[in-house]
């Protein structure tokens, strides 16, 4: 809860301290570029030829051209607003589920002790399936799980009953027809940032992932 607040606090104190300035530069990025197009307008009417002047229809193109340049810079600034605050919502409603339970699809799993609890998203009927843990040293560690038809096919990992040291693991799926179907692990959701101008979610036993891994928010996990 104390995280939620915190995050969702630096979040709005940073939004509001970083539009005011951003409007500025803009509209001052506006108004020099209208500046320059006056007095060169200006320029260009003072040193036409007398005896043979422009097209007034040449200058109503430009004024025309000025005005079509200022509307594209007004939409791509109000698409960079819309974008930072549709970031802004998310990182909001991402924080509120932070103790929740998520399902995330991962090839890597972080081993800590605890047992871990996944699915693995058949593509088709397997009359038998391997999930397949390779540890940083290269050595591979194969559990072997029974026939299953298409769809979720649930598994366990309990790194003491296996002896497997804590550590960061490549996991694959391997079913007998030769596929490799998603894996999708259940684990708490620990916290949300954001970094380099997207949002981040850091997971349990998976580590730091993408919004866009999460397969799904189961609620609350228990005390």
């Amino acid at each position: 809860m104390v995280t939620t607040t915190s995050t969702s606090n630096n979040l709005a104190n940073n939004t509001a301290a970083t539009q005011p300035s951003g409007k500025v530069a803009a509209q001052a990025t506006t108004n020099e570029n209208r500046d320059m197009f006056t007095k060169l307008l200006v320029a260009q009417i003072q040193n036409q030829d007398p005896l043979s002047p422009q097209d007034p229809t040449t200058y109503v193109n430009q004024l025309s051209q000025l005005s079509q340049t200022e509307a594209l810079q007004n939409l791509s600034q109000m698409s960079t607003a819309n974008a930072t605050i549709l970031q802004s919502m998310q990182t909001l409603a991402m924080g509120g589920q932070v103790g929740s339970e998520v399902t995330v699809a991962t090839n890597t799993l972080k081993l800590e002790g605890g047992t871990v609890h996944g699915t693995i998203q058949l593509n088709g009927a397997s009359s038998a399936t391997s999930l397949v843990l390779t540890g940083q040293d290269g050595q591979q560690h194969t559990i072997e799980l029974g026939a299953h038809g298409s769809g979720s096919q649930s598994f366990t990992i309990d790194p003491d009953a296996l002896g497997l040291p804590p550590g960061t693991y490549a996991i694959q799926a391997k079913p007998s027809d030769g596929t490799s179907p998603q894996i999708e692990v259940a684990a708490r959701l620990n916290s949300v940032r954001v970094a380099n101008g997207g949002v981040v979610l850091q997971v349990a036993n998976i580590g730091e992932v993408n919004p866009s891994s999460i397969t799904g928010f189961n609620g609350k996990t228990a005390s």
